[in-house]
């Protein structure tokens, strides 16, 4: 599966590593993981990896992205990771490259690179690029090692999500040949000081349901200004305070931002993909995103998902 894309790495001397915007674990970890594995197995070449900033993810070793100009896509390969349509990519001069190739695991939208490598059936972008170095042979250091550790267990809710297989573990494995810190890693993601654990709460007490049990969660600019953390932290970090409450089987969390209202769709029963990809987003059948025009379209969309729950029950 991964033939072609060795192959364009082997033959490019410069490689140039994009992911989506607002980057998760996922997206950052396949991004550094596969930029320190081109580095440790093909030691001539130049990998930059570019995008916007990683923000609460800033942990990861080597989380910076590099600031190049146009001129270095003159001769390069770009790889887009993570990545399901064009609108999501992290600068959009992934074009501009003599080669494009895409390594991906999220449902099918667009064909956005001239190779594509694209497999819904693994749980993170990560466990990709560790099956590409698993079946190429290639050596993993430290920092590739906890990058795609990193990634694989964000996409997979802690091994909890149902897209946690047997071959999860088996890479898993493999990567942890390497002295990762699991521990360090599990604390930088999960641990919570007492005023993050209030804004919880707070985000707790937002909580309203549809007619038809879709729980959501909606959070204004004027409110954004209120609230003391970063954008991402609220609009992926809080979507999940929803999940695990008794008969609901979706949940959203809408938080209005600059380029429009950030959507995180989430459900433990239905694929909601279509619903996301109506609006301009995408994913996978239970995890979702999409940037919406206005609190008008929000509200358009929590009358699909109580349409399309009640045509399944």
């Amino acid at each position: 599966m991964f033939e072609e894309i060795v192959r364009a790495i082997e033959a490019y001397d410069t490689v140039i590593l994009h992911r989506h915007t607002t980057p998760d674990g996922d997206a950052l970890g396949s991004q550094i993981g596969l930029k320190h594995l081109i580095l440790e197995n093909y030691p001539g070449k130049t990998v930059y990896t570019v995008g916007d900033a990683a923000m609460r993810y800033a942990f990861m070793a080597d989380s910076g992205m590099d600031d190049i100009p146009d001129s270095a896509y003159r001769d390069a390969l770009a790889i887009i990771l993570d990545t399901s349509g064009r609108n999501l990519i992290s600068d959009s001069r992934y074009a501009l490259a003599k080669m494009t190739a895409r390594i991906d695991h999220h449902l099918f939208i667009e064909q956005i690179a001239q190779i594509e490598c694209i497999d819904t059936s693994y749980e993170s972008c990560c466990g990709l690029v560790a099956q590409m170095a698993l079946e190429s042979g290639w050596r993993l250091n430290l920092t590739a090692a906890q990058s795609l550790f990193t990634g694989m267990v964000t996409d997979s809710g802690r091994f909890r999500y149902d897209s946690t297989s047997e071959r999860t573990f088996r890479l898993a494995a493999f990567l942890m040949q390497q002295p990762i810190d699991t521990g360090a890693i599990y604390h930088s993601l999960y641990a919570t000081d007492l005023e993050q654990a209030k804004l919880r709460a707070r985000y707790v007490e937002k909580i309203r349901l549809t007619e038809k049990g879709v729980a959501y969660i909606y959070t204004s600019r004027e409110e954004m200004k209120t609230v003391g953390t970063d954008l991402f932290s609220i609009s992926r970090g809080m979507v999940n305070v929803m999940n695990d409450i008794k008969g609901v089987d979706i949940w959203v969390n809408f938080t209005e931002a600059e380029q429009g209202v950030l959507c995180e769709l989430r459900s433990s029963k239905y694929n909601i993909n279509p619903i996301a990809v109506k609006y301009g987003g995408g994913g996978h059948m239970k995890a979702s995103g999409a940037t919406l025009k206005d609190r008008e379209e929000a509200l358009a969309m929590l009358r699909d998902l109580d349409a399309m729950t009640e045509e399944h029950t």
